[in-house]
């Protein structure tokens, strides 16, 4: 329904306040949005991109050369605000992979990928590994299928002020988990541990503060949420072993 009424919504609020930088447009407000609790001026009306998918493509747009360089690229559970628009960039070679949805080119488990060792450039695994009950398996299968020299990123809803990481499988109640954890089907509240466990199956991790590099009134038209980590991750070209 939200992808049938978009347009409407779209010209309702056609505006200049706020830029979807996704494909341009600009609204006199964005859209609320949330699970329980509803976050104001997060939701764009035209492509139906949150703040994470905005902080994405800026930061795909300005610090690499994902829109340009001939990239093999992985994308785990597609978004709809990139989908297509991925899909007709010429220079890459994409493929989208999830366990359920339909849009997916491969129906695949991320703990068990059926696809070869050192397969991709790019892997884009946002908001997916929150979801993985194992998500030391999802990583390793994230390392094994990445190409050496390639890059991923995999943003997770993460609590900075945790320095642990949070799951309690003992809570079953689904209003209580959503309150918790964000959403119900949400396993774990991610803390800053997080990049350290990416870095001992073998990534280098950097910790993207993308928004550092804008000013506050561009934060504030592209309607991000200011200070929220990117985790850029690398393959070492050379891998080595340890006796």
């Amino acid at each position: 329904m939200s992808y049938t009424v978009r347009p409407f919504l779209a010209f309702f609020l056609k505006g200049d306040t706020f830029i979807d930088p996704i494909d341009g447009k600009g609204f006199r407000t964005f859209l609320p949005y949330g699970y329980g609790e509803q976050r104001n001026n997060v939701l764009s009306p035209s492509t139906l991109s949150l703040e994470r998918h905005r902080l994405l493509w800026l930061y795909l747009k300005e610090e690499t050369d994902f829109f340009s360089a001939s990239k093999s690229v992985l994308h785990f559970a597609p978004e709809q605000c990139f989908l297509n628009r991925f899909r007709k960039l010429k220079n890459l070679d994409y493929t989208t992979t999830d366990l359920e949805s339909p849009i997916a080119d491969v129906k695949a488990d991320i703990c068990n990928l059926p696809f070869k060792d050192n397969s991709y450039d790019i892997i884009l695994c946002n908001h997916v590994l929150e979801h993985i009950p194992d998500d030391t398996k999802a990583m390793q299968e994230l390392y094994r299928v990445m190409k050496p020299g390639g890059y991923g990123v995999f943003q997770i809803p993460q609590d900075l002020s945790r320095d642990i990481t949070f799951e309690d499988n003992t809570i079953t109640d689904k209003a209580e988990r959503a309150k918790i954890f964000g959403q119900y089907d949400h396993v774990r509240i991610y803390g800053r541990d997080f990049f350290d466990k990416l870095r001992r199956f073998g990534f280098t991790v950097q910790e993207v503060d993308f928004t550092a590099s804008l000013t506050d009134a561009e934060i504030t038209k592209y309607c991000l949420a200011k200070g929220e980590i990117i985790p850029v991750v690398y393959k070492p070209t050379i891998v080595l072993k340890t006796s």
